[in-house]
């Protein structure tokens, strides 16, 4: 089997897990999602710090995904300066079957984002002021930009666009 490695990054609210989500709604059985957030806070409950055990766990956990799994998505802030060399071993491992994704959307409609989410009691503005990275581009080839104009059904739309998704009888709208 052929495996697909899809990476979502960008800053916290900027849409990433709600996009995983969907995707794997829509891509079916065995879409394997792994968020950092899962990993890191729930998981293993450690500090976001460079050598933080989440970022092997991460790897190990998507790696499994390869061969076993049509499509792996890998989701979460992942700072090129802690996650770079991690993402760039598992781009490596997936070949040619990698679609990277950078959120870019600007500090204030991620608060705003947040203010509708599930964590909006987990924290606020002063913690995503203090994660934010402006403009975290993993730099590769590939990486393409979703922008704060794009709708979710949009995102959604491009990534199955990207990775070849044919089938028709889904519905964007759940």
């Amino acid at each position: 089997m052929n495996s697909k490695l899809i990476i979502l990054r960008g800053n916290s609210g900027s849409g990433k897990t709600t996009t995983a989500l969907r995707l794997q709604e829509i891509l079916g059985k065995a879409t394997l999602v792994v968020s950092q957030d899962m990993v890191r806070r729930d998981m293993l409950k450690v500090n976001d710090r460079e050598g933080n055990l989440s970022i092997e766990l991460i790897k190990q956990i998507a790696e499994y995904g390869l061969g076993k799994c049509p499509f792996v998505i890998v989701e979460g802030i992942l700072s090129t300066k802690r996650y770079k060399e991690m993402l760039l071993k598992l781009i490596k491992v997936f070949e040619s079957d990698t679609y990277i994704y950078y959120f870019d959307i600007p500090f204030e409609e991620t608060l705003e984002r947040h203010k509708k989410r599930g964590k909006v009691n987990e924290f606020g503005e002063t913690e995503m002021r203090s994660w934010w990275n402006d403009k975290d581009y993993l730099g590769v080839p590939n990486e393409k930009t979703i922008r704060k104009d794009s709708t979710q059904e949009e995102v959604v739309q491009e990534i199955l666009n990207d990775i070849g998704y044919k089938e028709t009888t889904f519905s964007l709208n759940g």
